[in-house]
């Protein structure tokens, strides 16, 4: 907003969200936060709807600009949302990476036709994307990229495969990093791709993981047509445009990014009432080492909000470099061990075994 835009109590705009909420969006099954589906083609459809039903409200794209379909808010009016949507359904599957991880790097270096034509479509449920980033053989070595993409006039022409790519096969764009020089240090020679997946020359594959579940994809490029239109910043210098593509996926993970919506459910209010449902079925109301172990988490929780904070605001001022954000990151990791090695001792056996007719049983799902 400007200056001279008057910003809406936060007191107003969280009653106007709630109310909001109340009427466009169902109420949440806690014993499936996912939704009631087991099917993931049902489960995109319902996300689909309920981005759009954000989007038709004025809730969506919370801190993304006004000119492309965003609200131009601060991240205080998006944490109101997160705190009140705990009661609702919301398009998790937006959060993270379209609006927390590919949006916001297609935001900073898009080209204003590119920004213009795909940050809209996402902010209203319409388009969904993922990252093409692994490779089978590349590793943890993601500069090792050998994908290849050869110039061909205004084109240029894909071959290669990526892999661990989420929901792809249900997903509609992805950003794709590949090689185009081959003549440089392999990190100079990269560039990255906004890439339609249900394309001519791109084949998309569920891998079945021993769980039974095939969100995971592979995806295979064979002379693949991209328009050079859809390079994103310049190319060869995609690796600039990878590294703060890591830096969003950091903050989305940590917890300090301004453009996630909804709030995973293992923290906050919901982890809360979670660890309480652990503490009451286990029958540890008044055991003090239970008080003890639940204040931990109330603790964690603390340090892991005030954290978040001081690492944006060191960020946003230029006092921490943007590697910074690896720090909520690695905490937020840290402290998911902990809550869940907390949550196990508060539960004892039940939270390995248990009669399905065991209430104690289904408060234990960290």
């Amino acid at each position: 907003p400007t200056m001279t835009e008057q910003l809406e109590d936060l007191t107003t705009y969280r009653e106007r969200v709630r109310t909001y909420m109340e009427e466009q969006l169902p109420r949440r099954d806690p014993k499936n936060p996912w939704h009631p589906t087991e099917d993931d083609d049902d489960r995109a459809s319902i996300n689909r709807d309920l981005q759009r039903r954000l989007f038709d409200g004025g809730f969506a794209g919370v801190c993304y600009p006004k000119e492309y379909g965003g609200q131009g808010l601060p991240i205080e009016y998006q944490r109101v949302i997160n705190d009140v949507s705990e009661d609702f359904d919301m398009p998790l599957l937006f959060s993270t990476p379209t609006m927390s991880i590919t949006g916001p790097t297609v935001l900073e270096f898009g080209t204003e036709e590119q920004k213009q034509r795909y940050i809209p479509k996402f902010l209203s449920g319409e388009e969904l994307w993922v990252q093409f980033m692994s490779e089978p053989g590349g590793g943890s070595d993601m500069a090792g990229a050998l994908t290849r993409a050869d110039r061909d006039g205004d084109v240029f022409v894909f071959n290669g495969s990526k892999i661990w790519s989420t929901y792809a096969y249900r997903s509609d764009i992805a950003l794709c990093l590949a090689r185009t020089n081959w003549d440089v240090p392999k990190h100079r020679g990269l560039t990255m791709f906004i890439v339609p997946i249900h394309h001519p020359g791109i084949t998309v594959n569920q891998i079945k993981m021993v769980d039974g579940t095939e969100e995971f994809c592979e995806e295979f490029f064979d002379d693949a047509i991209i328009p050079a239109a859809n390079v994103v910043g310049e190319v060869d210098d995609g690796w600039t445009v990878a590294t703060r593509l890591l830096f969003h996926e950091r903050s989305a993970v940590g917890g300090s990014s301004p453009y996630t919506q909804g709030r995973y459910r293992n923290t906050g209010d919901a982890g809360r009432a979670r660890t309480k449902s652990i503490v009451e079925n286990a029958g540890r109301i008044g055991d003090p080492i239970a008080q003890q172990l639940v204040g931990q988490t109330e603790v964690l929780d603390l340090v892991q909000k005030a954290l978040i904070d001081r690492v944006r605001t060191g960020i946003s001022s230029g006092h921490f470099p943007g590697p910074a954000g690896s720090l909520v990151r690695l905490f937020g990791g840290m402290a998911e061990v902990e809550r869940t090695s907390i949550a196990l001792e508060l539960a004892g056996q039940s939270a390995l075994v248990w009669d399905a007719d065991d209430p104690r049983g289904e408060g234990v799902d960290y």
